[in-house]
């Protein structure tokens, strides 16, 4: 009797044990997906809803340019991140050194929801390693209550007028490229002569600008303290919910166009669970719950039907289709050129 009493409780206690283990990691019976993404750019609530469907964990780290992602990758050990979120020509790059992972296409079934426009980019011809997530264009914010002058270009940005007043993206291939644009050049220059003509029309840019922010730059237009921006398209259109006197401009030479696509990096140790995790946010109702907590361009199809007015008639969260096509994308350069831009970014800042 003292032996079944014993084993009965030994029995309990394993049980209890085993309940107490699986209720220590909610949501991730099923594992984990660690994901590297943009601050402010992926829903909270589709990474929840996720997790819920399929009782994977998802573990979030962000970043605020695409040149952070790629220092990180550098320092971190192969197979930290699972999902990536780079940007056009960083998935370029990427390729080239043979950082990413092949996507596994069979298990994209939701890959039919992204329009055809945004699939079979030069940069990943095919979609071999990336696909679409969103996208939209680098262009002006105009406090109209607190600047008198017309701002229509980037080249007006460089106006004397605007000392102190501007709060820009902290991001060097961003800023450099309009400065190329406002001089008639193209965002991806690489003639050395012609670089250090952008170089001189850049430090002129210096005394204008009040606070360099990828973040969050719609905070400062918001309050109030910057009455000019050059930032995304969302950041404009979030602020302008917020403050009626913002207007967005989209610059005559032409907008500074991105697309940001999901990727895995290679030496992923959830593999499957990062399908699952891309495909999830192919799906209509997760690409719709991130176009309405972030507002940028949206290349599938599907979410884009389930949008009301408020989102489609809406020219700073709906980017005009002529502006995507007057605009240009940014592409990799090579380590040399990309030593001179980060040279004359350096003196920008000091």
């Amino acid at each position: 009797m003292k032996k079944k009493i014993a084993l009965l409780l030994t029995t309990m206690l394993t049980m209890s044990l085993m309940a107490g283990c699986g209720s220590t990691s909610k949501g991730a019976e099923n594992g984990e997906v660690n994901i590297f993404v943009w601050t402010e750019y992926v829903s909270d609530t589709a990474i929840s809803d996720f997790e819920k469907k399929f009782g994977i964990k998802v573990n979030v780290s962000t970043y605020s340019s695409n040149e952070d992602l790629l220092a990180k990758l550098k320092s971190e050990s192969e197979g930290t991140y699972d999902v990536i979120l780079p940007s056009d020509y960083t998935v370029e790059y990427l390729i080239a050194q043979n950082k990413l992972e092949p996507l596994n296409k069979e298990a994209l079934t939701n890959l039919s929801n992204i329009d055809p426009a945004y699939l079979d980019e030069p940069f990943d011809p095919g979609n071999v390693y990336s696909v679409p997530y969103e996208g939209g264009v680098a262009c002006i914010a105009v406090n109209t209550k607190k600047v008198e002058k017309e701002i229509t270009s980037y080249a007006d940005l460089f106006d004397p007028s605007l000392k102190g007043q501007i709060v820009v993206l902290d991001d060097y291939r961003a800023v450099i490229g309009i400065t190329e644009r406002a001089m008639g050049l193209s965002m991806n220059e690489t003639d050395p002569d012609k670089l250090k003509e952008v170089e001189e029309k850049l430090l002129t840019l210096k005394d204008n600008v009040k606070l360099y922010d990828s973040d969050s730059p719609k905070s400062a237009l918001i309050s109030g303290d910057c009455s000019v921006g050059m930032v995304w398209s969302a950041e404009i259109a979030l602020a302008m919910d917020e403050n009626p006197d913002i207007e967005i401009v989209y610059p005559t030479e032409g907008s500074y166009v991105f697309l940001d696509n999901w990727c895995v990096p290679t030496g992923a140790k959830n593999y499957d669970n990062a399908m699952k995790f891309i495909d999830y946010m192919l799906s209509a109702e997760a690409a719709k719950t991130n176009i309405e907590d972030f507002p940028y361009l949206c290349p599938n199809t599907a979410a884009l039907e389930m949008m009301g007015d408020e989102y489609v008639l809406n020219k700073a969260k709906n980017v005009p289709a002529e502006v995507i096509e007057k605009g240009e994308f940014l592409t990799y350069l090579g380590t040399d050129t990309l030593a001179i831009y980060d040279e004359m970014w350096t003196k920008l800042k000091q």
